[in-house]
């Protein structure tokens, strides 16, 4: 079990032994924060290191994917993805406000928003979204390392494309930071030229996914030049879809039936009201971040869910939730349904193989979203990622081509499958994406 020292340790608080911080603390010195002027500044490190506050939270931290999870060792040396994977990544993306546009160089699009290989290291720990603990020793030491609203990556950094999410202080905005969708680029390759128009990693024109809906995104013609996107197994937005989600925005929003509202989540709850909410139960919780008490499919019937922040007075009191309440059962069911409606309707261009990829394991993060248990990658081949894809795009059989509507759909159902709460964080949004995709798949005679 990880103790509290190596925390420190992934700060980059290099301290020898638990003793030292001790004898640190006990020594007379030069007066600190209020209460911790030397003589007495053991007494202050209690107050916070006590079984029933930090020390309490840092146990609960350990169940916890920001503390297990291996993307930090994955991504570490990976500046575009360190941002969000690693803890000093983080701190520089935050500290230099670093903007979410694309800027032109040498003849190609790079993303700014990016760290640098001199910060691209740290698991995350209390220290990434704290980013001042054991600085005055004060309450300021729990300030959250930031709470500005957030310019998505996804959209360039788009004046009107920001998230904010002012209620609870504005502490989502912490949240949104990493959990938003990425970025997706035209396709470059400058060995095959023939297969591009665009070798500049453009930023895609995600409102032409909208707005011209049968132009040919994809075209596997022989000798077509308009390949704006060449498709591969990750062709996706990525997996922290989340906060756009919550936030209501984000999404390639077609016209159609259901208008693009938000559930009343998005103004009057924050991440931190249901995914830290006490009492813990069982590993769902406080610093666990976990809305579950199980590692299950997300539609399991013996799944037990931490309800205690959604039950609150002004929010579902009068009716309480609990997973087989209709409110919460029927809703995910009614989405559920509707992801499987778009993923079929996405798959009717492979002819009777499915372009969207299955996995039916427990590695799958998506298992049971969707009936058949899609991931939100395709089904391509990929010879690290994907040896057994069935798709190709240099041989047979050959991957389908696309109209940008078809595009839109796939971005589409990959926002609406990998939000992962099958519509509680935002009904409304969620039903309004998957209803009006289909409807414009419809209208294009598809």
């Amino acid at each position: 079990m990880k103790n509290l020292t190596k925390v420190f340790l992934a700060a980059g608080l290099f301290i020898a032994a638990a003793g030292f911080i001790l004898s640190s603390c006990t020594k007379e010195g030069p007066a600190g924060a209020a209460g911790a002027n030397g003589k007495d500044a053991a007494e202050t490190c209690k107050q916070c290191h006590a079984a029933a506050v930090v020390d309490a939270i840092a146990v609960e931290f350990e169940l916890s994917k920001h503390s297990w999870g291996e993307a930090a060792f994955e991504e570490a040396g990976n500046p575009s993805c360190d941002p969000c994977h690693t803890q000093l990544g983080f701190h520089y993306i935050v500290d230099n406000n670093i903007p979410s546009t694309f800027t032109f160089t040498d003849g190609l699009w790079v993303n700014d928003y990016s760290a640098v290989y001199s910060a691209s290291i740290g698991e995350i720990s209390c220290f990434t979204c704290h980013s001042k603990l054991h600085t005055t020793y004060g309450t300021a030491d729990l300030a959250l390392a930031t709470t500005a609203p957030v310019s998505m990556t996804m959209w360039g950094g788009a004046s009107d494309k920001t998230i904010n999410l002012t209620q609870d202080s504005s502490r989502s905005n912490l949240c949104v930071k990493c959990h938003q969708p990425r970025p997706r680029t035209a396709y470059r390759n400058s060995n095959t030229p023939a297969l591009s128009y665009d070798n500049s990693a453009r930023l895609i024109n995600y409102d032409s996914l909208r707005d011209v809906p049968l132009f040919v995104q994809y075209d596997t013609t022989p000798g077509a030049h308009n390949t704006g996107i060449r498709p591969s197994y990750r062709m996706d937005v990525h997996y922290g879809v989340v906060g756009a989600v919550f936030a209501g925005m984000g999404a390639i929003e077609y016209p159609g039936s259901q208008p693009y509202t938000s559930s009343p989540h998005t103004t009057l709850a924050s991440c931190q009201d249901c995914h830290m909410a006490e009492p813990m139960y069982g590993i769902a919780g406080g610093h666990s971040f976990n809305m579950r008490n199980a590692k299950e499919s997300a539609l399991s019937g013996t799944t037990n869910w931490n309800f205690a922040g959604c039950n609150v007075t002004g929010c579902h009191a009068a009716a309480p939730l609990n997973k087989d309440a209709p409110k919460f059962k029927n809703t995910r069911s009614e989405i559920k349904g509707l992801l499987d409606e778009l993923a079929a309707k996405i798959n009717e261009a492979g002819g009777g193989h499915d372009l969207l990829h299955v996995d039916a394991s427990s590695t799958n993060l998506w298992w049971g979203i969707s009936t058949n248990n899609y991931d939100g990658y395709l089904d391509i081949f990929d010879a690290s990622a994907n040896p057994s894809g069935y798709w190709k795009v240099t041989s047979a059989p050959k991957f389908p081509s696309l109209l940008n509507v078809q595009v839109g759909a796939i971005f589409n159902f990959q926002f609406c499958l990998r939000e992962y709460s099958l519509g509680i964080h935002n009904t409304q949004y969620v039903r309004a994406i998957l209803t009006n995709t289909v409807e414009a798949m419809n209208a294009a005679g598809l």
